[in-house]
């Protein structure tokens, strides 16, 4: 049986594991599909790479760290020029951590920060505008959290980044959709993934 024709062309951070890995894999039944994470989980974004390409879709890994703005603007670029656009943008790379708000360390908090905010905020940006320079509409999705609707014990600066998520998914939504281009994002409570380990 021949593989059904793509329906576009789909980006997804922190794909090397857990929640970003089952996502690419699921988007791989119709679309090709770019994957990103850190260098040092480069073999596994290979293999996953390996593994969409054997589903017949076209896929292409991208190393890049998505706090910094030159790295995610970069890596649009790339799967724009490989891939032939961008369709839709899953901002899943994200990074957890439990202190109180007692013990909680200013550079914690930061970390927090740079990856879970930062870091989706660049990818909803350089995506919204490769996405509104193509002119084909888009979707782009990131991630928020359960902790992102309700706080928790020893998740201060954790939630505050999965509430931060919230507002700038619901600004952006709202800046985007006239470029027939939706901004959504996914709330999970705890799953069984390497990060909650």
């Amino acid at each position: 049986m021949s593989t059904p024709a793509s329906k576009g062309i789909a980006l997804v951070t922190g794909a090397a594991q857990g929640i970003g890995r089952a996502i690419a894999l699921q988007l791989a039944d119709d679309f090709d599909v770019a994957v990103n994470d850190l260098s040092c989980n480069g073999p596994a974004l290979d293999s996953l790479a390996a593994e969409i390409m054997g589903k017949g879709r076209r896929s292409c890994t991208l190393l890049a760290d998505v706090s910094i703005e030159d790295q995610v603007k970069n890596m649009i670029s790339v799967v724009a020029t490989e891939l032939g656009g961008l369709d839709v943008m899953v901002a899943n790379a994200g990074i957890y951590s439990e202190a109180s708000i007692l013990e909680c360390t200013s550079k914690d908090f930061d970390s927090l920060y740079a990856v879970n905010v930062r870091g989706t905020f660049f990818c909803y940006k350089y995506a919204g505008l490769q996405m509104v320079s193509q002119g084909r509409g888009g979707r782009i999705i990131g991630a928020s959290s359960v902790r992102g609707k309700q706080g928790g014990a020893s998740r201060c600066g954790y939630s505050a980044t999965k509430f931060a998520i919230r507002g700038l998914t619901q600004s952006a939504a709202s800046e985007l959709g006239k470029y027939r281009i939706t901004v959504n994002a996914y709330a999970p409570g705890p799953i069984d993934t390497p990060l909650c380990r």
